[in-house]
């Protein structure tokens, strides 16, 4: 099992990987596992633990999606007995009309589903400096973030909301930092694969730095893209490089925060995400010896 270590040093972000909690549904791939098993749960958090990642960013839809509900729950009360990190992304709604109030319904549901002190794996919950960290995955961007913020504004403590990519828009001040997500870059999908995101990572750091220090940064890695088997695939790809991607995107960080003032976190893309083809749960891309 190879051990995910960043280079130069001790001194990294904790690792997350963002879990994908939707196999064993009949509208995705199979991939010999559902995510209702909670002993292929348990597997799988022991397999990542050996690997150095802390914890799991579980996709979450509210009451949208009763499956990936389901396996939520099953994840943070394994995460719990196995002394494991665990935290929602919260996948937005397209639609446009309602959109700010399923957003607050749906955060009310997990507040009192998964947040309350008798709640199953509660004490797993990923926290930063005393207070839940949830991350917002955006969709439809019909979501009245402002409105949203001040509800949550409510809870005690109240959690950190961290937006997908660089900060900017109406509702720059309703999060408490942002997080990288695999792109290819400024010049776009190439065919062979070869924007692997160096250019966008820069772009992520060195404005996180400059424009929004007061904000939290959540660093980015993954390994390859290929949506290939996806439903939805537009053939995008991003080449594994032999693994270089998945060294480069994990260390790229460190060319702009010394290890004195290190990332709080980096977040994997992804763990499992057979669809798209960034799943690490197989291992880390490599080439035969000699081959390039």
């Amino acid at each position: 099992m190879t051990r995910l270590r960043p280079k130069h040093g001790s001194s990294a972000p904790q690792l997350l990987a963002v879990y994908e909690p939707w196999f064993g549904h009949p509208a995705h791939i199979s991939v010999g596992y559902s995510s209702h098993d909670p002993a292929e749960i348990r597997k799988q958090i022991r397999q990542a633990k050996a690997m150095g990642i802390s914890g799991f960013v579980v996709d979450w839809y509210g009451d949208r999606d009763p499956f990936n509900d389901q396996t939520y729950a099953l994840m943070q009360t394994a995460a719990a007995e196995q002394k494991f990190k665990v935290a929602m992304m919260y996948d937005e709604t397209d639609q446009e009309d309602g959109a700010t109030d399923d957003t607050l319904s749906d955060f009310k549901m997990f507040h009192d589903t998964y947040f309350a002190p008798d709640s199953a794996g509660r004490q797993a919950y990923l926290e930063y400096e005393g207070r839940p960290v949830i991350f917002i995955f955006p969709k439809g961007m019909h979501t009245d973030w402002n409105r949203v913020r001040e509800d949550l504004n409510k809870w005690n403590p109240a959690p950190l909301l961290i937006y997908e990519n660089l900060p900017g828009g109406p509702y720059v001040n309703a999060f408490d930092g942002f997080y990288a997500w695999v792109q290819p870059g400024k010049k776009g999908w190439a065919a062979d694969g070869g924007n692997w995101g160096d250019d966008y990572l820069a772009d992520f750091y060195s404005t996180m730095q400059t424009k929004y220090p007061d904000k939290i940064a959540v660093g980015g890695a993954w390994a390859q893209f290929n949506d290939s088997k996806a439903s939805w695939s537009l053939n995008r790809h991003i080449s594994a490089r032999c693994g270089k991607t998945f060294t480069d995107t994990l260390n790229f960080w460190r060319q702009y925060y010394p290890s004195d003032n290190t990332l709080p976190f980096l977040l994997i893309a992804t763990w499992n995400d057979y669809e798209e083809g960034t799943a690490i749960e197989p291992g880390i891309p490599t080439c035969p010896a000699g081959s390039q």
